[in-house]
Order: structure tokens, then sequence, then C-alpha cells
């Protein structure tokens, strides 16, 4: 600036207006040209500090919902397993078939086992409520997001389901009929009714409703890893 300040001094002695109008204006235009590249700079530097915070916002998506998948197979594997037994139970049932009574019993004091992936946290409304979902650019990824609270949402419904119908039915019927400490079914009168059937019928129409929610969220798991994977590679 001192040296601009001397070129200027030295014009206005020896007389030459016009050429320090033109000096002038480079000047104003040469910090002009200092001021815009000084806000590009600042622009660039913000730009990618968003990016990066982007990239990390995946990274942790990505890694939450590998969690989930984890957790969710379990439940999957844990809820089929009874499923499966219970199916076999309404069989007996079904046959009135009392050379089964001890398989039965097993099965019967089983019905107080359900699946329950009870996920805390939700993605999608902490990154609205914390407004972070702005710095997410692919729209995509962000709809398949909320898709998938969604279906969190209903999975807990359907635990939740299963949970009442177990503490509010199963206790209340198996109880009086069955010694739980070696599954010995005491009152066979009170297990081989159509009552007591359509109760297992029941419970598995909600667990195999959680199977296919537990499996429609490991699809749109694997959808959200592969397009931030996608994401990440550009």
């Amino acid at each position: 600036m001192k040296l601009f300040k001397q070129i200027r001094i030295a014009m206005l002695k020896e007389g030459n207006i016009k050429r320090y109008f033109f000096y002038a204006i480079g000047e104003i235009l040469l910090v002009m040209i200092g001021i815009s590249l000084a806000f590009q700079l600042n622009n660039w530097n913000d730009n990618k500090i968003k990016e990066n915070t982007e990239v990390t916002y995946y990274k942790n998506i990505k890694e939450q919902i590998e969690d989930d998948k984890d957790l969710i197979a379990e439940q999957i594997d844990y809820n089929n397993h009874y499923l499966d037994q219970f199916k076999y139970a309404n069989e007996i049932l079904e046959a009135n078939e009392r050379s089964r009574m001890d398989t039965l019993g097993l099965i019967v004091r089983n019905l107080t086992q359900y699946s329950d992936f009870d996920r805390k946290g939700n993605i999608y409304e902490t990154l609205v409520n914390s407004g972070e979902i702005k710095l997410l650019k692919n729209l995509t990824i962000v709809n398949h997001i909320r898709d998938l609270e969604e279906k969190y949402n209903y999975m807990n419904r359907m635990e939740n389901i299963h949970y009442d119908a177990m503490m509010t039915y199963v206790i209340q019927s198996v109880t009086p009929a069955l010694k739980f400490s070696d599954a010995s079914i005491q009152k066979p009168e009170l297990i081989y009714t159509y009552q007591f059937q359509n109760l297992i019928l029941s419970l598995i129409q909600v667990m195999t409703e959680k199977a296919l929610v537990y499996s429609d969220a490991l699809f749109e798991i694997d959808s959200i890893k592969n397009l931030i994977d996608t994401e990440l590679g550009k």
C-alpha cells in the first residue's frame, strides 16, 4: 500500500492527470480482484467444510444402519425360530393329537417368548431437528432414511402388539394349564380348545407380520448402504 501511495504522489507531481486517472482505476480494480479472490477462497473453504461434514454424516449413518442390520438379523432368527414352533403347535391342536402333548407343553411354555428390536433414537428426526439434514445434498438418500424410520416405527408397533398380547392373554391362558418347571400340561381341557388355538393363530399372525417388516427394513438398509457407497465414491 505504501508503494501505491508513492506512485500516486509521483504522478501528481508530474502533472500527468490522465495517466494518474488510469492508474487509479487499475488500483481500484486490483483491490476489487483481491477482495473477490478472498471471498471465493472463503466460499471454497466453507464448501469444503460442508462437503467433509456431509461425508462424515454419510459414514456415520452407514455405520449405524449396519449395526441395526445385525440386530434385526438376530431378531429375524429369533422370531422365525418360535414362529415355526407355534405353527407346529397349531397343527397338533388342529389334529387334537394327545400323543404329542409333551411336545405341545414345551411349545406352550415358549409362547411367552417374543422378538424385540427396541431401537432407540431416530436418524431422520435427529437430522431434521438439528438442521443438519440441509447438509445432505442427496435427496434420494434422505428419502430412503425417512422410509427406513417409518419401517422402524411400524416394527416397534408390531413388537408392542406382540408384547401386549403375551402379557394380557398368553400368560393368563397358560398359567392355569401348564407347570412351567417341566413344561407339563396339567389341564389338557384348557389347552385343547378352539379358544386356545385361536390365541396361537393370533400370535402366528403377529409374528408373520413382524417377519415381513423385519425383511423390509433389511432391504431398505441395503438400499441406503448402496446409495451412500455410490455417493462416497464420487
